[in-house]
């Protein structure tokens, strides 16, 4: 197993995955074990990389940022000092989610997310056609987003 993950805490994981909310007494019930011995788990999974945080799901549009998109960059050099600069700058830019640096043609996806077309084209013409580093990038929009079943199966975040 991995990081010496046991059945235990692959299903401590499981259940976090689908509601990390869940209370350590219900976490325990759950799997099967005393809460303090739960509660152990989880923190040694934290210590030791495992689960890294746990975070809220938002709908962006009630934050007035409705419009999502995937831009791919494309770096017209592939230097370290250029890459550690580039992923820095663009993870420090307001409405981006997540970025990926990848293999291939694309070296990077950027999800981000924008009041309107005019702030995501601002975002694009500001911060990437004018970097030193971005010799190309391309956006797409987002017609929708939905999560898919994770490791476990879990596509909808949990109500509560």
């Amino acid at each position: 197993m991995p990081n010496n993950l046991d059945a235990v805490d692959r299903a401590i994981l499981e259940a976090l995955s689908e509601d990390a909310r869940m209370p350590n007494n219900r976490l325990a019930e759950r799997v099967g074990i005393a809460p303090s011995t739960c509660l152990a788990r989880v923190s040694s999974m934290r210590e030791r990389g495992v689960l890294l945080g746990f975070h809220a799901e938002i709908d962006l549009a009630a934050l007035g940022r409705p419009l999502q998109a995937i831009i791919a960059v494309r770096l017209a050099a592939h230097a370290r000092e250029q890459i550690d600069a580039f992923t820095n700058d663009v993870r420090q830019l307001p409405g981006v989610l997540s970025v990926f640096h990848m293999t291939g043609v694309t070296d990077y996806l950027l999800w981000v997310a924008a009041a309107d077309m005019q702030e995501l084209r601002d975002f694009v013409v500001d911060h990437l056609a004018t970097h030193p580093a971005v010799a190309h990038a391309e956006t797409s929009l987002i017609y929708e987003h939905r999560r898919g079943p994770g490791i476990w199966g879990a596509a909808e975040p949990a109500h509560s």
